[in-house]
């Protein structure tokens, strides 16, 4: 894949999880893609920050989507390659002070085969 087709798929991921489109953001992985999160060993911490499949994934988003209802990200910038995007953005909840996180998405076949989440 050319890095403008993973960007677009960058892109694709920010409007569905930005819609809190929990479908149509499952639909961009794998479906035995792994996700790791600081945010999920904090409120999960039996998953050590990791959950594999969608399954997985659908619980852990709906949750927050539930549970954060004015989740939103804003993206400052996504950076490229053949395999793998970096995307950095602002995580923004009402009441809460925002938040700066990086994310890289390892991608193959065009679909998100792994996903990791940084922030302080």
């Amino acid at each position: 894949m050319t890095p403008q087709d993973l960007q677009s798929i960058a892109m694709r991921w920010f409007e569905a999880f930005n819609a809190h489109n929990l479908e149509k953001l499952l639909s961009l992985y794998d479906d035995e893609a792994q996700h790791f999160s600081p945010k999920l060993k904090i409120r999960q911490p039996e998953t050590g920050g990791l959950v594999i499949g969608k399954d997985a994934m659908r619980q852990w988003w709906q949750d927050s989507f539930d549970r954060l209802p004015t989740l939103h990200y804003q993206v400052t910038s996504l950076t490229a390659s053949s395999d793998r995007v970096f995307m950095e953005y602002v995580r923004s909840v009402a009441g809460e002070e925002k938040m700066l996180v990086a994310e890289v998405l390892d991608v193959k076949d065009g679909k998100i085969i792994a996903s990791r989440v940084y922030h302080g």
